[in-house]
């Protein structure tokens, strides 16, 4: 009987700890919907799918696990938040400030960045496929092209062909993206350009005595010739035009490697 009731009290003192937290987070909660101010917060695994937080005051706020999915944080304040393992997925963070914030596993594809201040934010932690207007100064080349290569595996080229473009722009001499370049281009039968970036790739790899990107970029501009001579003789037998195909297949982990 005594043994019973030390469980019963043991159980009961467990809840009695645990309650003011989960009221304090609650209310940390409704502080942030009716005022959209709430520094320091704990808003932790909090359910927050298209919320209306355009400007919302979040500084160093726990958003640990919270689902932002859609949600609009524009012009929001976020410097030194917690967003680890946060879904911020198709959210709007036009202008936001997320400079500090922990991004460790937080889910930003198809998220808006654009004028996102983001000193400090590490998004090699983060998934950031899709994402869209992120600027130029929040990355390296080798983060860019990274993602640019990223993008080309899944297809959406369009996205992977800005993030090269953004690799170039940060440094002009950065070889692996006029090649990752080149190859799309390719393969969108954009074919001048496609041998221009590749030429570019491999002087650069020359210059830099990259043997790997050297001899990469030398051999994919060898096909691209191959098939052109091939599409000509098919063209002459057949009198009419001939086409062998797209050269593409799978680069990913080649392109990356030649980070290295």
């Amino acid at each position: 009987m005594k043994s019973s009731l030390l469980t019963v009290l043991a159980i009961l003192s467990t809840i009695t700890i645990a309650t003011p937290s989960q009221a304090e987070s609650l209310n940390d909660l409704t502080q942030l919907l009716n005022t959209k101010k709430c520094a320091q917060c704990n808003l932790s695994n909090s359910g927050l799918v298209q919320a209306n937080l355009i400007g919302a005051d979040l500084t160093q706020a726990n958003l640990v696990g919270a689902n932002l999915s859609q949600a609009n944080l524009t012009g929001a304040d976020l410097r030194g938040a917690n967003l680890t393992g946060a879904s911020l997925h198709g959210a709007n963070l036009t202008g936001a400030n997320l400079a500090g914030v922990n991004l460790n596993s937080t889910d930003l594809r198809n998220a808006y960045l654009t004028n996102a201040i983001l000193t400090g934010a590490n998004l090699d932690v983060a998934r950031v496929e899709g994402i869209k207007g992120i600027a130029e100064t929040a990355a390296t080349a080798e983060q860019f092209h990274r993602w640019g290569v990223k993008e080309s595996e899944r297809g959406n080229y369009s996205a992977a062909i800005a993030h090269y473009n953004k690799a170039i722009k940060i440094d002009p001499e950065f070889a692996p993206a006029y090649l990752g370049l080149g190859i799309i281009q390719y393969n969108l039968d954009h074919r001048l350009e496609a041998r221009e970036n590749t030429k570019i790739a491999a002087k650069l790899f020359e210059e830099q005595d990259h043997k790997l990107g050297h001899k990469t970029a030398m051999n994919f501009q060898e096909k691209m010739t191959l098939i052109q001579k091939a599409e000509d003789n098919m063209a002459e037998k057949e009198g009419g035009l001939g086409h062998v195909g797209k050269l593409m297949g799978s680069v990913g982990s080649l392109l990356l490697q030649l980070l290295l």
